[in-house]
């Protein structure tokens, strides 16, 4: 996955240039996909570049944040779409959905601390985070107003253990 992370990260660079403009359009670019929008690798490609902690760390928060709102509004007609489309589509979607129900199934009675804790936790594992949180509340018909805030605060949560521990150790661990 860092592997992946550093080849996007190359090829933006070659797009956006090496300015700290193009650097940070590159940390918020990569906070937004699924497979690398944690806290943890996103900071760390950030701190790569030579970009200062706080900054990287407040692009790597409304980056991953951003893209929440639209999944839990959207993602279930996305995926009616995928199952309609081909059959390989609609297993890729089942799949996904049967992710979630399972991660989801653990906090169904405490779904606001649930989400919080299980974004907040800044592991860097791929089915960790806002776009697995998001995904979650979409299949549990959690309402926006409860799913969106406590994904953002798990975020920020997230944001700033990772921050503390490249302050404290210079590295994620």
């Amino acid at each position: 996955m860092e592997e992946l992370a550093r080849s996007i990260s190359i090829y933006l660079q070659d797009i956006l240039g090496s300015s700290p403009i193009g650097y940070y359009a590159i940390v918020f670019i990569l906070s937004l996909l699924p497979a690398i929008s944690g806290p943890p690798i996103v900071i760390s490609i950030g701190m790569a570049l030579g970009l200062p902690l706080i900054p990287t760390a407040v692009t790597t928060v409304i980056g991953n944040i951003v893209p929440v709102p639209f999944i839990i509004l959207f993602i279930r007609k996305i995926f009616e779409w995928m199952r309609n489309k081909s059959a390989f589509l609609g297993r890729v979607a089942d799949k996904f959905e049967k992710k979630a129900q399972i991660r989801g199934e653990r906090f169904q009675y405490g779904m606001f601390i649930g989400l919080l804790l299980f974004v907040a936790i800044p592991l860097p594992l791929p089915g960790m985070g806002a776009w697995t949180g998001a995904l979650i509340a979409a299949i549990f018909d959690v309402r926006i107003k409860i799913a969106l805030p406590a994904i953002a605060i798990g975020v920020v949560i997230a944001g700033t253990i990772t921050s503390v521990v490249w302050w404290f150790f210079g590295t994620w661990i």
